[in-house]
């Protein structure tokens, strides 16, 4: 397992949001990066988790968080365990009174709800060979991402979360 931190979440050529996974002693444009597409919805939540913004409602990971600590559970880890067939299967492990539990996870739920507490996230060295690509991003280009996902954040309603 390699540990990672979310570097980002993109817009793909056709519109699709993807976040970043990049091994965490490594620099920008150095080593590899897991692209994982995900939907809008779970895109926003990341972005939203870190960034550090506040809403006026808890989206589904508070409430995620806000239920694992009623219950008296932590957080431990968030692992993306494997691929199969370009699906990613995620794990959250919580440790709560009861003993240490994995959970079957999407990662994108997996990693918005790590974000919100801290947790942290691993890939497994097979997921990263199989799927990870060369990290060719430059820190100008991080920067200018960064600021379209500030301005994507600003526009964010309400409405946008209701199914």
């Amino acid at each position: 397992m390699v540990q990672v931190r979310v570097a980002g979440v993109a817009l793909d050529p056709d519109g699709q949001r993807v976040v970043l996974l990049k091994p965490i002693d490594s620099l920008p444009g150095e080593g590899s990066i897991l692209p994982i597409w995900i939907g809008a919805q779970e895109a926003t939540s990341i972005l939203i988790a870190v960034e550090g913004a506040v809403t006026p409602r808890p989206l589904a990971h508070d409430l995620m968080r806000s239920m694992v600590a009623a219950l008296g559970a932590e957080v431990d880890r968030v692992e993306v365990a494997r691929i199969d067939d370009g699906t990613f299967y995620a794990e959250v492990t919580l440790s709560s009174p009861r003993g240490t539990q994995a959970i079957d996870a999407r990662p994108s739920d997996a990693i918005a709800l790590a974000s919100r507490t801290a947790a942290p996230i691993f890939v497994a060295d097979d997921v990263l060979i199989e799927a990870g690509i060369p990290d060719v991003l430059a820190v100008d280009d991080a920067e200018e991402n960064i600021e379209e996902f500030k301005h994507f954040i600003d526009d964010i309603e309400p409405e946008d979360f209701r199914e």
